[in-house]
């Protein structure tokens, strides 16, 4: 009964920004971790940013001082800001979360079904 659906990809130009977010509905009685992941043609799935619910962030080097993640628990929501893309961020973006559906619960890991950024040069 919990879905994550992404927004925010399309074709930008290199040097460009962009904003990916991922709404989490349906059942839900807390979200602990959320991430980004993307994976480029011919390649695996690789992490791209992980947030915790206490708000400790990680990026992948490549990633490190253009990315940004952030959360809204308010709104269920993770955003993925991205600045000064180039060609090699080209990629399908997923988020991914750890969710409860009540207090006792073990966490149940969602991914939403992705959403494509291509960058142009």
């Amino acid at each position: 009964q919990v879905q994550l659906v992404e927004s925010g990809g399309g074709l930008v130009q290199a040097g460009g920004s962009m904003r990916l977010s991922c709404v989490a509905s349906g059942s839900i009685f807390s979200i602990r971790g959320m991430a980004w992941y993307r994976q480029a043609p011919g390649k695996q799935r690789e992490l791209v940013a992980t947030i915790t619910s206490g708000g400790t962030t990680n990026y992948v080097d490549s990633v490190k001082g253009r990315f940004t993640i952030s959360r809204d628990n308010a709104k269920n929501t993770v955003y993925l800001q991205m600045n000064s893309l180039q060609p090699e961020d080209t990629a399908v973006y997923y988020c991914n979360s750890d969710i409860t559906r009540s207090r006792w619960a073990s966490p149940v890991t969602y991914w939403g079904q992705g959403t494509q950024v291509t960058v142009s040069s």
